[in-house]
């Protein structure tokens, strides 16, 4: 399946859930299709929609992107900078969780599902419905062989 074909059929489950597509939006879940390799800031995603001579402010930006994460189209991630990280969510694909290194932002992706069973433990323990679950690892690059067979995300 192509990325086209990808972004229509998210685009098809957000219309079928009643979810209005703009351009807007469109186009930034377009962009975190064709980037689905890397954790998108919203200032990156400001600068690919401005490359792309598309007429968008960042706080319009901003305001899309906290709309798709309402939307359960994109995480949210926190990996202790000054701004915020977006990743498109798979619903095919595995939870994963990063290891995040603190003097150079590099990060891993890994599965587990000792820590996916454990959230779901620790929620029905509490009776709470899960939206998402992020187990966060941070760290220092020497300890991060970077030629590990993981899947690395900048």
């Amino acid at each position: 399946m192509t990325t086209d074909d990808k972004t229509e059929e998210l685009l098809q489950r957000l219309r079928d859930k009643g979810f209005r597509i703009t351009s807007q939006r469109e186009t930034v879940i377009r962009i975190f299709q064709e980037n689905k390799e890397k954790h998108l800031s919203a200032e990156d995603v400001y600068e690919i929609l401005s490359k792309s001579n598309e007429a968008i402010s960042l706080a319009t930006t901003y305001r899309t992107l906290r709309m798709l994460v309402d939307m359960n189209v994109l995480r949210e991630l926190d990996f202790a900078e000054t701004h915020k990280h977006y990743e498109l969510i798979d619903e095919n694909e595995a939870p994963h969780h990063h290891i995040i290194c603190l003097d150079c932002n590099h990060t891993i992706e890994f599965e587990n599902d000792e820590i996916n069973e454990l959230g779901k433990k620790i929620a029905k323990q509490y009776n709470v419905d899960i939206v998402d679950m992020q187990f966060q690892i941070f760290g220092k690059c020497p300890s991060i062989p970077k030629d590990d067979n993981r899947k690395h995300r900048h």
